[in-house]
C-alpha cells in the first residue's frame, strides 16, 4: 500500500501537508492542492492506514456491544426481531458518527469481563445487565459505558462514582395502561405471560398488577404464566399454557414473541383468537405486525432506543458529561383485532 511519503514526493509537496488533506485538516491548505492530492488519492485507491491513525491519536473508533443473554436464547438471540432492530439503530449511528462496532454475546460473566477488559474500543454498550454483573464490568473497564434496558440499583452505582446513562422504557406504567385499556374492553379475568418474573418481565407485571387491583379486580397465581424458552421445555410450557388459559378470557403478553407463540398454541388446541381468547403483546416488532389476528400492542420505539444509546455513548467518549443518567422512552398503544370487545357481547 502506497504511504504518505511516496504521494508526498510523488507530487513535491510535504508530507505534513499531505497528511492535513488526508485527514480533514485544509484550513491552510489553498484549494488547488486540495484537489490535487484528492485527484491522485483517487487515481492510486488510496486507503487510509487506520491502525496508524488510531494509534496516533490514542483513539480506535470502536464500540463495543455487549449483549448479556442466557444459555437457552443464545443460539438465536440475533433472529429475535427485538434485537435486530435495535441493533440496526445502533449500526446507523455507529456509521454515521464515524466509528465501528465489536460485537459480544455471552451468558458468562466471567467471560465477558475477561473479553471487555482487554478490548481496544472507545466505550462499551452493555444490554440487560444485572445488579452485581454491571459493578463487576465498571470495575474493569473504565472508560464510557451506556447501559440499555438494564435493571440495577442505580443508587449504588452512583455511590461507586460510575459515570453512566441507561436508555430504557416506561415499563410499568406502559404495562398498567395495557391492562387498563383490556379492563376497558369489559375483561375482568386477564393472565399474564413472561418468561421470568424478572427484570423487565417483573416491572411489567407489577404494572399488570397494579391495573388489576385499582380497578377493584382479583389477581390470581393460575393466571401468571410462565413460559419455558428452552428448546426442550418449550412446547411443553406452551401445551400446559393453552390449556390452562380458558381460566382468563385475555393474556397480557410481556413480548410480542410470547403473543405470537401463544396465538400458534392456540390455533393447535382449536381455540379461536379473539373470539375465545384475546391476546396482547409489547413491543409493536416487526414480527408482531404480522401476526393473524393483527396484533393489539403496546408499541416502543426499537430503533429509536438503539440510535440514543449510542449518540449518548459517543458524546461520553468525546468528553462531555451526561445530562441525566435515565433516559426513559414512553409507549404508545396499537390497538388491532386481537383483542375482543366484551361490552359488545
Amino acid at each position: 500500500m502506497i504511504t504518505i511519503k511516496q504521494i508526498a514526493t510523488e507530487l513535491n509537496m510535504s508530507t505534513t501537508t499531505v497528511s492535513n488533506v488526508i485527514h480533514g485538516k485544509t484550513k491552510e491548505v489553498s484549494k488547488e492542492t486540495i484537489k490535487k492530492v484528492q485527484d491522485y488519492l483517487d487515481k492510486v485507491h488510496y486507503v487510509p492506514n487506520m491502525t496508524a491513525r488510531n494509534l496516533a491519536q490514542n483513539q480506535s473508533n470502536i464500540i463495543g456491544i455487549v449483549l448479556k443473554t442466557t444459555e437457552d436464547r443464545y443460539s438465536h438471540i440475533l433472529c429475535d426481531p427485538f434485537v435486530s432492530e435495535m441493533m440496526g439503530g445502533i449500526e446507523r449511528a455507529v456509521r454515521e458518527a464515524g466509528y465501528y462496532m465489536m460485537l459480544y454475546i455471552s451468558e458468562d460473566i466471567e467471560e465477558i469481563i475477561n473479553h471487555v477488559a482487554s478490548w481496544n474500543v472507545d466505550g462499551l454498550l452493555l444490554f440487560w445487565m444485572q445488579d452485581y454483573d454491571a459493578i463487576r464490568v465498571y470495575k474493569r473497564f473504565k472508560k464510557p459505558v451506556v447501559y440499555v434496558d438494564t435493571y440495577v440499583n442505580w443508587g449504588f452505582m452512583e455511590e461507586i462514582g460510575q459515570t453512566y446513562v441507561n436508555v430504557g422504557l416506561t415499563d410499568e406504567e406502559s404495562a398498567k395502561e395495557a391492562v387498563e385499556y383490556l379492563i376497558g374492553k369489559g375483561h375482568k379475568k386477564i393472565g399474564y405471560l413472561a418468561e421470568k418474573m424478572s427484570d423487565v418481565n417483573l416491572c411489567r407485571y407489577q404494572g399488570y398488577e397494579k391495573a388489576m387491583k385499582e380497578a377493584g379486580l382479583e389477581v390470581k397465581e393460575n393466571w401468571y404464566y410462565e413460559l419455558d424458552t428452552t428448546g426442550s421445555g418449550i412446547d411443553k410450557s406452551l401445551n400446559d399454557i393453552a390449556q390452562r388459559v380458558k381460566e382468563v378470557t385475555v393474556v397480557f403478553c410481556s413480548s410480542d414473541n410470547f403473543a405470537g407463540m401463544l396465538m400458534n398454541a392456540c390455533i393447535t388446541k382449536g381455540i379461536r383468537v379473539p373470539e375465545d381468547l384475546s391476546v396482547m403483546g409489547f413491543d409493536d416488532n416487526q414480527n408482531g405486525r404480522l401476526f393473524r389476528p393483527a396484533l393489539t400492542t403496546m408499541h416502543q420505539d426499537i430503533t429509536g432506543k438503539g440510535i440514543t444509546a449510542t449518540k449518548e455513548l459517543i458524546k461520553m467518549i468525546q468528553g462531555k458529561v451526561p445530562k441525566k443518567h435515565q433516559i426513559v422512552f414512553s409507549t404508545k398503544l396499537i390497538e388491532r383485532l386481537s383483542v375482543a370487545d366484551l361490552n359488545k357481547k
